[in-house]
């Protein structure tokens, strides 16, 4: 991504919790801005707390974090509405319709509720929800959940959307709907997105750049681009350089025969 903006430049990262190994050493990483990059890692080895300090909700011990050309910090820019988290699960607040749900980030940043609601009412039909708007949490699906969930992240973070694993909990088959709901979504909109996943196949499907996390503590991450034509939808995963680039990644996990290694 050469000559484009830098959206987040991580510098010498390192964090630990009280009394616990270090979860980041010395990390470096970049992200350009449009980009989607996914973070490739087992489970535990510290990816949401990655998130959690680069949306400001932690400090790091050493290093430092910047978001937009500005270089603002983590946390200036989550208070200034330029980072949208969205965790692992859909955090829906089960007293609130749809669209309040999907309002709720920018009113916290002091959007007056009449034009927060208008924003979402916008966005719905792109995202599949039009005439959800005064339907409640447990009216939806796990696949609906997670879209309203994509709509409140995706309005508040202006800059720069971090998504923590969003389909793990769901079903196969809604997953794989998900997904291909997601490159449609990110194709209209190209914001920057930073998606957390275990998964080789999803991190492939929806990413220009793969970074892995072998080991921890995390002091670097390996690099895989992803060459595969956009737009994308599933049967990608059946292109030689997708099987190709995914023999890759299981040998940089340690998950494939001998002679997986890195390219």
């Amino acid at each position: 991504m050469q000559g484009q903006q830098i959206a987040l430049s991580v510098r010498g990262l390192s964090y630990s919790f009280p009394s616990e190994p270090p979860l980041f050493e010395s990390l470096d990483f970049e992200i350009s801005q449009g980009e989607f990059v996914s973070i490739l890692a087992a489970s535990g080895i510290g990816k949401t707390t990655l998130f959690r300090l680069l949306s400001g909700l932690l400090v790091p011990q050493a290093g430092t974090i910047a978001i937009g050309a500005a270089g603002s910090s983590a946390a200036a820019a989550a208070k200034q509405g330029r980072v949208g988290y969205m965790p692992q699960k859909d955090c829906l607040l089960p007293w609130r319709t749809v669209l309040d749900n999907a309002a709720l980030g920018l009113e916290l940043g002091g959007i007056p509720k009449r034009e927060a609601r208008r924003q979402v009412k916008e966005l719905l039909p792109e995202l599949g929800l039009e005439g959800t708007e005064s339907k409640y949490p447990h009216e939806l699906s796990g696949g609906m959940r997670q879209r309203v969930s994509f709509a409140r992240s995706l309005l508040a973070g202006g800059e720069l959307l971090l998504l923590d694993e969003p389909f793990s909990a769901l079903d196969a088959m809604t997953r794989i709907r998900m997904q291909e709901w997601l490159l449609q979504v990110w194709e209209q909109h190209r914001k920057t997105i930073l998606f957390i996943t275990h998964d080789v196949d999803e991190a492939l499907l929806l990413s220009d750049r793969v970074l892995v996390a072998a080991q921890s503590p995390i002091t670097a991450l390996q690099e895989l681009p992803v060459q595969l034509p956009r737009p994308r939808s599933y049967e990608a995963a059946l292109d030689e350089t997708f099987i190709r680039l995914k023999r890759q990644l299981l040998g940089w996990i340690g998950m494939s025969s001998p002679g997986g290694g890195r390219p």
